[in-house]
C-alpha cells in the first residue's frame, strides 16, 4: 500500500521537528552565491524546494545551516520552514553550526522485513568495524529491492544479495554509482511498434468514447493499492473544466514492494506511453512524475529518456513532462510530486480517494496513477479488453503483478492471475519454499496488509476477498514467512518502520506508532491496551499510515495466538 494522500513537503513537520527548527540566521554571503549558483536560471518557486535541495546536498554531501539560510533567502521562505522539509527526508543530511558533516560515502542496509529475515541485521553489525570511520552504514527503510535480499546501495549503488564481501569490494572500488542496462530504450522501443498506438489515437483513428469504454470493459483497477478503476478515473477527470494535470506515483514505499521499479528497469516506455494516452484522452496539460530517490539509476535513465521525449515528441500537442525526485520518505507520492506549482499557490488539502478530481493542491482536476496501471494500458488497448479481464481465477478478473519476496526458491515479479491463491502462487510461480523449510505465513499486502498463516492458504489475492480477514492486498507485495520465522517478530519490523516513517503531524499515528511498538516488545503483550490503541488509531488518523499500522499486530493476536505469551 503505497501512501499518495498526505503532502509532506512544506507542512509535514513533526511537532517536535518544529520545535528543534533553528531560528533565523543572518544570511551568509558566500552561502548564498553558492546557492545561486547550484540553482542557476532555474524557477526558485517554492514546488521546487525538495530538488534544490538536492542539489546542495549533491554537491556539499551534506545541508549546512549557512546553505539551508541562503536557500530560504533565494526561496523567499521561511528558515524554519526549509529546515522542516529537509529534516523530514531520510536522504537529506542536516548539519547544525558546531557539528562534523557525515563520511563521504554512506552505504545503506535495508532492514525491512524480507531484507531482516536475510540476514540484514549482520550486516549491519559487522560493517562499520570493517569500513572504518570514513564510511556511513546507516539501516534503511525498504528500498526497493526485496526479491535480492540483503540488499544494500553503497552511495547511489545497488548491491543486491549483498554480503560483506560484496559490499567492502564496491566501496574500494569507487563504484557509487549505477544506471541501469539493457533496457528498452526510445529508439528500440520504436522500432518494435511503440507509440504507433498513441499516434492512432491522436490521429483519429480511435476516439476518445472507445478509449474510455476498452479502459472500463477490461476491470483495470488502480495498481498501488487504492484499486479505483482506471477507466472511470479517466471519465470523472475528462469531465472536469481544464486546465488538467496528470501525477504518476512511481514512489513505490510500501516494504514488500518492487513491482514498478522491475519494470522501470526493464522497459520505460510502455507507462510512458499509457501515460501519454491517458493525457491524450483527458486532455492534460502536465504530467508530474514521482520517483522515489532510492531509484538512483532510474532516475537517470528515465531523465535522459524523457529528453528524447521532448527532442522527438510521439505525439503533436506533447504535455509536459515534469520528473520529480523524492527524498527517502514513505508517505509521498503523487501529491509531493506537484507541491505548490501552479501560479505560487500554496496549501495543500489531502487528496482524497479515489485520488481523481479533487480540489488538489492547485484547485485544478488531476488524474493521479500508479505506475503499473499505466504499464497495462497498451496491452489492454491493442489486445484489447477481453484478453485482460480473461485472466483471473476464483471469480476474479484481470492480470496482477505480484512482489513475491521471503522464504521462496523464486523471488521476483510474478504477474499472475487476480485472485490466485497463496499456495497456488508459491507452487506456480515461486518454486515451492526454500529447501528444509516449510510454509508458516505470509503477508499478502506489503507491511501494512496483515498476516495470514499457512493455514488460510486459499484465498484469492484481490481487491476486497481479503478485507472480511482483517487483511487488504494493496500494491500486491506478498511476503512469505516460514516456520524459521514469527509473526510477532514480522509485526515488530513493520511496527518500527511505521514508526519511523510517519509524518507526525497526527497524534494517534505519531503517539500511536510508538506506544504499539513499545507493547509489542515487550515479552507478555498488553492485548486490552493494544485493542484500545488499534482503535484510536483506526478512527482518528488521518492517513492510511496510521490506520493501516494495526494490522499486523492485529493479525498475530487474531491468527497467532499460539505465539503470544499469557500473562
Amino acid at each position: 500500500m503505497n501512501h499518495p494522500i498526505i503532502p509532506i513537503a512544506i507542512v509535514g513537520a513533526s511537532r517536535e521537528r518544529k520545535r528543534q527548527a533553528p531560528k533565523g540566521r543572518r544570511v551568509d554571503p558566500q552561502a548564498l552565491a553558492d546557492v545561486q549558483a547550484l540553482l542557476g536560471i532555474e524557477s526558485r518557486q517554492a514546488d521546487l524546494l525538495i530538488e534544490h535541495l538536492h542539489k546542495i546536498q549533491d554537491r556539499y554531501g551534506s545541508l549546512s545551516a549557512q546553505h539551508l539560510a541562503a536557500l530560504a533567502a533565494e526561496m523567499k521562505m521561511a528558515q524554519a520552514e526549509v529546515y522542516e522539509v529537509a529534516t523530514f527526508y531520510h536522504h537529506f543530511d542536516v548539519v547544525k553550526e558546531g557539528e562534523d558533516a557525515p563520511a563521504a560515502l554512506t552505504v545503506r542496509v535495508c532492514d525491512g522485513l524480507s531484507c531482516e529475515m536475510a540476514g540484514a541485521k549482520d550486516l549491519l553489525a559487522r560493517l562499520p568495524g570493517i569500513l572504518g570511520t570514513d564510511v556511513r552504514v546507516l539501516p534503511a527503510p525498504c528500498i526497493g529491492r526485496c526479491e535480492q535480499a540483503p540488499a544494500a546501495v553503497v552511495g547511489q549503488h545497488p548491491v543486491p544479495n549483498a554480503t560483506v564481501e560484496t559490499i567492502v569490494a564496491k566501496v574500494a572500488a569507487g563504484e557509487t554509482t549505477h544506471t541501469p542496462q539493457g533496457f528498452i530504450d526510445l529508439d528500440a522501443y520504436r522500432a518494435a511498434g511503440g507509440y504507433a498506438l498513441l499516434r492512432d489515437c491522436t490521429d483519429g483513428k480511435h476516439d476518445v468514447e472507445s478509449v474510455i469504454q476498452k479502459m472500463e470493459s477490461s476491470g483495470l483497477r488502480g495498481l498501488g493499492g487504492a484499486g479505483f478503476p482506471a477507466g472511470r478515473k479517466w471519465r470523472i477527470v475528462r469531465g472536469e473544466p481544464g486546465p488538467r494535470l496528470m501525477a504518476i506515483n512511481l514512489d513505490e514505499g510500501e516494504p514488500g514492494t518492487f513491482k514498478d521499479r522491475y519494470y522501470l528497469e526493464r522497459d520505460p516506455h510502455r507507462f510512458l506511453e499509457g501515460a501519454l494516452i491517458a493525457a491524450w484522452v483527458t486532455d492534460v496539460e502536465t504530467i508530474f512524475i514521482y520517483l522515489r530517490d532510492e531509484y538512483h539509476g532510474c532516475r537517470t535513465m528515465l531523465e535522459a529518456e524523457l529528453e528524447k521525449l521532448r527532442i522527438d515528441p510521439p505525439m503533436a500537442r506533447m504535455p509536459k513532462l515534469v520528473l520529480r525526485r523524492g527524498a527517502g520518505a514513505y508517505i509521498c507520492g503523487e501529491e509531493s510530486a506537484m507541491i505548490e506549482s501552479i501560479e505560487g499557490k500554496r496549501g495543500m488539502p489531502r487528496l482524497r480517494p479515489p485520488y481523481v478530481a479533487q480540489v488538489g493542491v492547485f484547485g485544478l482536476p488531476t488524474l493521479q496513477h500508479n505506475f503499473e496501471t499505466l504499464h497495462w494500458v497498451r496491452d489492454i488497448l491493442e489486445k484489447g479488453p477481453e484478453w485482460f479481464g480473461s485472466h483471473g481465477r476464483h471469480g476474479r478478473k484481470g492480470l496482477r503483478s505480484f512482489s513475491v519476496s521471503g522464504r521462496v526458491k523464486e523471488p521476483g515479479v510474478k504477474v499472475a492471475p487476480a485472485g490466485i491463491t497463496i499456495q497456488e502462487l508459491l507452487d506456480e510461480y515461486c518454486g515451492g519454499m526454500l529447501e528444509g523449510q516449510t510454509f508458516y505465513g505470509y503477508l499478502p499486502g506489503g507491511a501494512s496488509g496483515g498476516i495470514l498463516p499457512a493455514s488460510m492458504n486459499d484465498i484469492p489475492l484481490d481487491f476486497d476477498t481479503l478485507q472480511p480477514y482483517g487483511c487488504f492486498i494493496g500494491s500486491a507485495a506478498v511476503v512469505v514467512l516460514s516456520n524459521l520465522d514469527t509473526a510477532a517478530a514480522a509485526a515488530r519490523n513493520t511496527l518500527k518502520f511505521f514508526k519511523d516513517e510517519s509524518c507526525g503531524q497526527c497524534t494517534p499515528c505519531r503517539v500511536g506508532t510508538a506506544k504499539a511498538l513499545t507493547l509489542i516488545e515487550q515479552p507478555v503483550w498488553d492485548l486490552v491496551l493494544l485493542d484500545e490503541l488499534s482503535q484510536v488509531m483506526r478512527d482518528a488518523s488521518i492517513c492510511g499510515l496510521g490506520q493501516a499500522a494495526p494490522n499486523p499486530i492485529d493479525c498475530v493476536v487474531k491468527y497467532f495466538p499460539n505465539e503470544l505469551v499469557k500473562p
